[in-house]
């Protein structure tokens, strides 16, 4: 075979797997759209009653400047699908990883990637601490529970339900004494929520409140602290009803996810049914101000009735 004819079909093959050096034409690209989109069922799909759109899958330059913006609700990769639009309704109802398709028994690589890039964003809101500089912005002067660190905090949680000594000192000396309400934000088990949520929550509560003339006390933060630690608060402020502000622990689906714990007349050692929870808050999920109405509202009415948990008849 001749040098000529070898790299003649050299570039032919390597232009049928799109790895030529040289660019598909627009008519070329225009024409191809259409056959990729039959073969992988993956073009968008509106379902107008419905106001859904499902986002094509295809990846034109193999390239994704941010993957963990992929809005997983509106994703559907199955390939020829027996009822896409009824599944793809359900869907859109709460974010899953469902109908990503596969490719013989694995998971394509699309999902993958979006798997791994979830988990990533899980183990940094776990790991990482919550910037100080970030807090003290947030008008919050910063204590700490008797974990020493990231990893005493994550091994010994009963350490994380007790403030260390000199926090207590602290709170007794910075804070209003015996005020209606007591709020503080502490990381929990995601220092991602709460850079993403405080600025939004804490002054939608702080604002909810004195609107309706209601006591607040002096907000701070608690460093590795658990839920367990607003019993302790409560007795040292004197404090009606305590809110604590925490990161939760990250899944797959956000990294960024926050709860308001509240109680009324918390003690140490109460058992959980006594605290009223709001969940969910982030972005995608419970909008952070409106949480923080939501919440503000909450603590008005455990004042005037004086219970809060599952005596709480909201």
């Amino acid at each position: 075979m001749e040098q000529k004819d070898l790299k003649a079909i050299i570039e032919e093959v390597l232009k049928e797997m799109n790895l030529g050096s040289s660019a598909p034409t627009a008519e070329e690209t225009a024409a191809a759209e259409p056959a990729a989109c039959q073969a992988s069922d993956a073009c968008g799909l509106e379902i107008p009653s419905k106001g859904i759109t499902l986002e094509p899958s295809v990846v034109e330059d193999g390239e994704l400047p941010d993957i963990s913006k992929i809005d997983i609700r509106s994703q559907y990769l199955v390939e020829d699908p027996v009822n896409k639009e009824a599944y793809a309704e359900q869907k859109m109802a709460a974010p899953r990883r469902l109908g990503i398709g596969k490719a013989g028994a694995r998971y394509k690589t699309l999902p993958q990637l979006e798997f791994r890039a979830a988990h990533s964003a899980a183990q940094d809101a776990v790991f990482n601490d919550v910037d100080e500089e970030f807090v003290k912005s947030q008008g919050l002067f910063i204590v700490q529970s008797q974990c020493e660190s990231k990893d005493v905090y994550l091994t010994r949680p009963d350490l994380g339900r007790k403030l260390a000594p000199e926090a207590v000192e602290t709170i007794r000396e910075k804070c209003k004494k015996n005020p209606s309400v007591q709020i503080y934000v502490s990381d929990g088990l995601s220092s991602a929520a709460v850079a993403a949520n405080t600025g939004d929550v804490l002054p939608a509560i702080m604002q909810g409140l004195q609107s309706a003339h209601i006591d607040v006390g002096t907000p701070f933060f608690v460093k590795y602290g658990r839920v367990g630690i607003e019993d302790e608060v409560s007795e040292i402020t004197g404090a009606d009803v305590v809110c604590v502000l925490i990161g939760e622990r990250p899944g797959l689906i956000t990294a960024t996810s926050m709860s308001a714990y509240i109680a009324y007349k918390a003690t140490v050692g109460m058992p959980e049914a006594r605290r009223t929870v709001v969940s969910n808050i982030h972005s995608e999920g419970t909008n952070p101000a409106e949480a923080g109405a939501h919440i503000a509202e909450i603590i008005k009415i455990m004042l005037e009735k004086k219970v809060s948990g599952t005596d709480l008849k909201l």
